[in-house]
């Protein structure tokens, strides 16, 4: 039988009341439904014109129209979203790595540094959530640590 060690439980026996599993679900339902969802979003164009968020450099050496390359982009945030719910362990890290690079896109478009700082936010939860899946969420077969 495992034992507790300094007040945490293994892995797998988290429990309901425990603020880091508590703050583990959150982040992986966040980033399980915003991804899908914005990746939606990405071919109605209802929450905002997605295309005018592709930096110029970008939209001049990717094949076809901004919109065309949205359609990957919500293809691409669907998948991550997919992977988060299924492997959070990886997800998040997928997640960040996705977040990182919408980041360089809009560090180069001037207008836009306020949202690159909301995804820099985004980004150090989807790191977080992936060391928090270490524990709650261990790779199946391993141990979690």
């Amino acid at each position: 039988m495992a034992t507790e060690v300094s007040g945490v439980q293994p892995a797998g026996r988290a429990s309901r009341s425990d603020p880091a599993h508590q703050a583990f679900l959150l982040l992986r339902t966040v980033f399980t439904v915003a991804p899908v969802l914005f990746g939606l979003d990405k071919f109605v164009n209802l929450l905002v014109d997605w295309p005018r968020y592709l930096a110029p450099w970008i939209d001049g050496i990717v094949p076809g129209t901004a919109q065309q390359a949205m359609y990957a982009v919500g293809v691409v945030e669907i998948a991550a979203g997919i992977v988060v719910a299924v492997a959070p362990r990886f997800g998040g890290l997928l997640v960040a790595a996705w977040l990182a690079g919408i980041i360089v896109n809009l560090l180069t478009i001037p207008a836009y540094y306020d949202i690159a700082l909301r995804d820099f936010g985004l980004f150090v939860a989807a790191v977080a959530l992936s060391r928090l899946a270490v524990r709650y969420a261990p790779a199946r077969g391993g141990r979690g640590r």
